[in-house]
């Protein structure tokens, strides 16, 4: 199924994240985390490419096995390292997998390179472009409400977007937030600049407090100081920061869907039992 068929559906929708392992032999555990998510049945879930590609085999091993529990998956494929013929080869695996839906990205810059290092892909505009040439996939993008962390200003950031969209993009799922007002806002400015796709709304479930100051290096988000008073009141308890990060993320999603942002997409990094409890907290409103 499309994605753009399920998201656009006059009802809420619910989706998860999962990642390949870094290394191989830990495969197993992530196997068997990927499809306690899907058992689930969320409304679809994407699966990450390894950071320059490195274990990017496993994204289409993946996405099948999801595909067979009966989810629809949505693969991710970044650019920056691969070249023209590897992009088609990585296509036709999909394909052959009847894999429909692909997140296009750019990728991590690789380390001590530049935009210049790598493939003949600088951005994902231009991956876009060749999945949409190769035809058959319908294609999503990233975006970033707070504006992307390397984009001149956020204008320019807006722009690069709706060349995205112009590219071939049907959807956008969103960088991760923490203040939903920070979306509304951004959604107006879309709207302001003729970008019209879908947008689904990117969660992350903060679960202990390690995660925030890889959150903040990497996406420099705005965090709300109700969220900081959460952090700093149950840091030191495992459990309690586990039940207070499900229960913040649970009420961001509440407050999207009852002002019609009816797409949700978890970043439930690899975590089944923080899926089951947010779709346990969801089950009436999913309904």
């Amino acid at each position: 199924m499309k994605i753009t068929d399920i998201i656009t559906r006059d009802k809420p929708s619910l989706s998860f994240e999962v990642f390949p392992p870094k290394e191989d032999s830990d495969f197993a555990v992530v196997e068997n985390s990927a499809l306690s998510i899907a058992r689930l049945m969320p409304d679809f879930m994407s699966v990450t490419y390894g950071a320059g590609g490195g274990t990017s085999k496993y994204t289409a091993k993946i996405c099948s096995e999801i595909k067979d529990v009966g989810v629809t998956p949505l693969a991710h494929l970044t650019c920056i390292s691969s070249d023209r013929a590897q992009i088609r080869e990585r296509l036709s695996q999909l394909k052959e997998l009847g894999i429909e839906n692909i997140l296009a990205l750019r990728g991590d810059i690789p380390k001590g390179g530049d935009l210049s290092h790598g493939g003949c892909f600088k951005y994902a505009s231009e991956l876009v472009r060749e999945i949409s040439d190769y035809g058959g996939f319908t294609i999503g993008g990233a975006c970033y409400p707070e504006g992307h962390p390397e984009s001149e200003s956020y204008a320019k950031d807006i722009e690069a977007l709706k060349i995205k969209v112009e590219c071939g993009v049907s959807f956008l799922t969103t960088q991760m937030f923490f203040d939903n007002d920070i979306l509304y806002n951004f959604l107006y400015r879309l709207l302001k600049v003729g970008v019209d796709v879908p947008v689904v709304a990117g969660i992350m479930p903060v679960t202990n407090a390690k995660m925030i100051k890889r959150i903040i290096s990497i996406s420099q988000n705005a965090l709300p100081q109700r969220f900081l008073r959460i952090v700093d009141r149950y840091a030191d308890s495992p459990e309690a920061m586990t039940q207070a990060g499900i229960a913040f993320a649970t009420e961001q999603i509440i407050d999207l869907y009852a002002n019609g942002i009816n797409a949700v997409h978890v970043y439930s990094m690899n975590k089944p039992h923080v899926a089951k409890r947010i779709k346990e907290n969801l089950s009436e409103i999913l309904k």
